[in-house]
């Protein structure tokens, strides 16, 4: 009777809405439209901006008109430009990634016709995953009120193949992707004997081999000393994941064959802290820390140093090698961080990324839960932080309360698949910071503040108007973040434009000490103490604040600040005041340690200056590509983050079907093990377009570190921004191998070629050393990747191919890997002929890379004079 009755209503609901003139649901027959979008060029007469093409084709029978409707996309942000067609449908930026289409009085799609429009925007595209993404259609009634929204799911990218789709413009130096631009990059590899790879990585500081084995067996026990046993326990449970046999542990002294693990009086290279002694003789293994994270670390050399013969399925009784080691880290922070704002990832997720840098002796995880497009931590007494900010959806206009679709998370929240709505319980978070603690991993939290802080912006502004309706105008403006009067127009470099805090509200700081407070309880309850924090501060877009009355008022009782901007500074200096109580050291980015001046130029701002602020450098190519040097001479703590060297988010080349971001170029493995710390000019080695740095050139001029300085760096810290990051497999393929050649810059000891001055050798030293750890990759580190936590989605590159006198010549990235192919028209299987040298080619040969685990790469196809790229699934 019950669902009777709904069904009834249901009809009732219908027949109103068509007698008062409603329209039919579109949500069957929207199945039947079809859209296409092509990038035309990137080839303009005005340098850097694109032209691009949406294509509507209607192929069912009944008529798209040019009212009552809108399509919602996202796009990696760019200004749209007026464009020609904009008589048929015009595209409008609304805030972010977020933009509408619109149609305009002739737009016409009758049932079986099609109808296009060419649009223009700035920047190049070159990334099929720039393509707009996340569409949606909302319609709406003769009133203007929305009626309907529904998932949109029917859009073709046209692939990118010509020239014009490849480069960014004619101010790109880079070479169209290729494998034959793969072929040249690859052809100064070679393979090199066994002996001469990296047995551990990151490369123990003494590493000494003796002749003779020690026989690990299902009988040898691990013993510890007092405070180690949760690092015994670390061990047997690799080695079980590893083996199948679960060892017995015991406390205390051991004797005959057995793994030792203690503590002693340890120091490399003048080092005590994290250092660590491995000694395997024939009657034990030992391993000796200066503390706990010492011997974790010779743990994990231990576990590298069994070989990718165990992680491909060696059982026990194991012939293991040995070997004396003495080792500590270069740098004391070594850290990732990880976004988890912009698109969500899980609690499990997280959890393998920690057990993947502990094994590279990574040991700080700046974890970015709070973004403008997203937060994801619950905090006590701020319900509305995870209720409105952790989830994106529809909603009317930017103004609304709640966070728009970002980054193709659709018009719903939650949905499957999507990765836009999430966010980690209280228990979660504890959990994780547990899990980091047994890894000897600190945990920093982020709030970034003044900008970056649309999701609390919007989730306050919940708050209040849910208060305002209760009549509790106290509460409601208790912890709000805006001047509600504030007229400022600004674009962030996200292109938002509503995502800065007000400095002028006591409400503001407020927020902030609560936030931090609660988080502080929550280390505590994981039985830790919260001793660092990272207060963002970068990127405030110019405007912010210059139409703020209450902005206007407070610079008024500020009479040495003479320009808006430099409120930051003053937010800053009033936010530490109020973090003196939880007694923490506050890090930033540079922009937050920086002043400026009235010539419009930024100067290291002495203020900060040792008060336990430690900003982190990302530039190094734009226009203060020395401002870390000048923090460190200034007397600043700095955490190196080049942006050409340690930003994994940025794609591992230009090829049109590899994911990633582009806006300071490529970065791959060799960029991330390519790094001087203490005079990163050589290392810097070509714009963000491509062009070739004359380095000696370049750095003339520039402020170098002075030699007393040195000590000022602290740290170096790799970056996981999530824009185009999507689930657990995209963010360990974006990871891997990078965080290798990663590690080794972090821990390893200086390499001889970073204080080489001639230009010439130290290239020859690069490259040398360089061939070494590419085999190692492809030889050690990949098969032990393929084991550990059941494996990682590592990326494996396609292989680079050319074609000569009727010849097919194939290579790899990382030589060891095995080039397979075939030549019927079948896709290469670990079983397909092995690529020994030169091949004859008369029609088509398929090419995959393996490594000896099994797992490939994506297929390049070769044929005749034409050759392409089939995208990794």
């Amino acid at each position: 009777m019950h669902k009777f009755h709904s069904l009834f209503l249901l009809l009732l609901v219908l027949v109103i809405s068509y007698a008062c003139g409603g329209n039919p649901s579109w949500e069957e027959d929207l199945q039947d439209i079809r859209i296409e979008w092509e990038l035309v060029s990137n080839f303009l007469d005005e340098s850097g901006q694109f032209e691009a093409k949406f294509v509507f084709h209607n192929e069912g029978t009944r008529d798209l008109g040019s009212t009552g409707w809108k399509l919602f996309f996202n796009m990696s942000p760019r200004m749209i430009l007026p464009y020609a067609d904009e008589g048929i449908a015009k595209i409008t930026h609304i805030n972010g990634d977020w933009y509408e289409i619109s149609p305009g009085r002739e737009f016409t799609l009758p049932a079986g016709g099609s109808v296009s429009f060419t649009y223009r925007g700035v920047e190049g595209v070159i990334k099929e995953s720039d393509a707009p993404m996340g569409l949606y259609f909302v319609f709406y009634d003769k009133d203007g009120d929305e009626t309907e929204v529904l998932l949109f799911d029917n859009l073709t990218v046209v692939s990118f193949e010509r020239t014009e789709q490849l480069l960014r413009g004619d101010m790109d130096r880079e070479l169209p992707s290729s494998p034959e631009r793969r072929y040249a990059e690859n052809e100064s590899l070679s393979v090199v004997d066994e002996g001469l790879l990296h047995p551990i990585v990151p490369t123990p500081f003494l590493l000494s081999k003796r002749n003779g084995v020690f026989s690990l067996s299902t009988e040898t026990p691990i013993f510890f000393d007092a405070g180690l046993e949760s690092e015994a326990k670390y061990l047997r449970s690799k080695l079980a994941e590893l083996t199948g046999v679960t060892l017995e542990i015991r406390h205390g002294n051991g004797s005959g064959g057995h793994i030792q693990i203690g503590l002693g009086n340890i120091s490399v290279d003048g080092r005590r802290e994290e250092a660590y002694e491995l000694d395997i003789s024939a009657g034990q293994v030992k391993i000796v820390g200066s503390d706990p994270a010492g011997a974790f670390y010779g743990i994990q050399s231990l576990l590298a140093w069994l070989g990718p013969e165990v992680f491909l399925g060696a059982k026990l009784p194991l012939d293991v090698g040995l070997v004396h080691i003495e080792d500590a880290p270069r740098f004391h922070f070594r850290s990732l961080h990880m976004d988890v704002s912009r698109n969500f990832q899980t609690k499990e997720t997280v959890m393998r990324m920690l057990d993947l840098m502990a094994h590279y002796k990574l040991n700080h995880f700046l974890f970015y839960t709070t973004e403008d497009e997203g937060w994801r931590l619950e905090i006590d007494g701020l319900p509305e932080l995870t209720e409105v900010g952790a989830q994106r959806q529809h909603v009317s206009s930017k103004d609304d309360p709640a966070l728009h679709p970002a980054y193709g998370s659709g018009p719903f929240a939650y949905s499957e698949g999507k990765h836009g709505s999430g966010y980690y319980s209280k228990a979660d978070f504890i959990e994780i910071l547990k899990y980091a603690k047994e890894r000897h991993i600190t945990i920093i939290p982020e709030l970034n503040f003044p900008g970056h802080a649309r999701a609390a912006i919007k989730s306050m502004e919940a708050r209040y108007h849910k208060y305002m309706a209760q009549g509790d105008e106290a509460a409601a403006n208790e912890y709000r973040l805006i001047d509600p009067e504030d007229r400022s127009v600004y674009l962030s470099a996200q292109a938002f434009k509503d995502n800065t805090v007000s400095v002028a509200r006591e409400s503001t700081y407020r927020f902030y000490e609560k936030v931090m407070d609660e988080i502080a309880r929550m280390y505590d309850q994981a039985g830790l103490k919260l001793t660092k924090i990272h207060a963002g501060g970068d990127e405030v877009p110019e405007g912010a604040w210059t139409q703020s009355p209450l902005a206007a008022e407070l610079l008024n009782q500020l009479p040495d600040i003479d320009d808006p901007k430099n409120l930051q500074g003053y937010f800053f200096r009033e936010l530490l005041k109020r973090l003196e109580k939880l007694d923490v050291e506050v890090h930033v980015w540079e922009e937050m340690a920086l002043k400026k001046m009235p010539d419009g130029n930024y100067v290291p701002n002495p203020e900060f200056v040792g008060k336990r602020v430690i900003p982190y450098i990302w530039n190094n190519m734009f226009d203060y590509p020395d401002m870390g040097y000048q923090l460190a001479n200034a007397g600043y703590e700095v955490v190196l983050c080049n942006v050409s060297n340690f930003y994994f988010d940025l794609a591992y080349s230009n090829d049109p079907k590899e994911p990633g971001l582009y806006w300071a170029g490529f970065v791959n493995t060799r960029n991330a093990w390519t790094f001087a710390p203490f005079d990163w000019f050589k290392t810097t080695m070509q714009t963000s377009f491509g062009e070739k740095l004359d380095m000696e050139k370049a750095s003339q001029g520039m402020v170098k570190i002075k030699s007393e300085a040195r000590k000022n760096i602290i740290g170096v810290e790799a970056q996981l921004w999530s824009e185009t990051i999507k689930g657990r497999d995209m963010i360990e393929y974006y990871t891997v191998p990078k965080i290798i050649g990663y590690a080794e810059s972090a821990w390893a000891k200086e390499r001889t070629w970073e204080t080489i001055e001639t230009v010439g050798v130290r290239n020859a030293s690069i490259a040398s050393g360089w061939n070494v750890f590419a085999n190692t990759i492809a030889r050690r580190e990949y098969p032990k990747l393929a084991a550990w936590n059941k494996g990682y989605n590592y990326r494996i590159a396609p292989p680079g191919a050319k074609l000569e006198n009727g010849m097919l010549f194939a290579n790899v990235e990382f030589p060891g890997l095995d080039i397979r192919y075939t030549t019927n028209g079948t896709d290469p299987t670990v079983d397909s002929p092995r690529y020994d040298g030169p091949i004859a080619l008369a029609n088509e040969v398929r090419l995959k890379a393996f490594d000896k685990s099994g797992k490939s790469s994506p297929l390049v196809i070769m044929v005749a004079d034409e050759v392409s790229l089939n995208p990794p699934k």
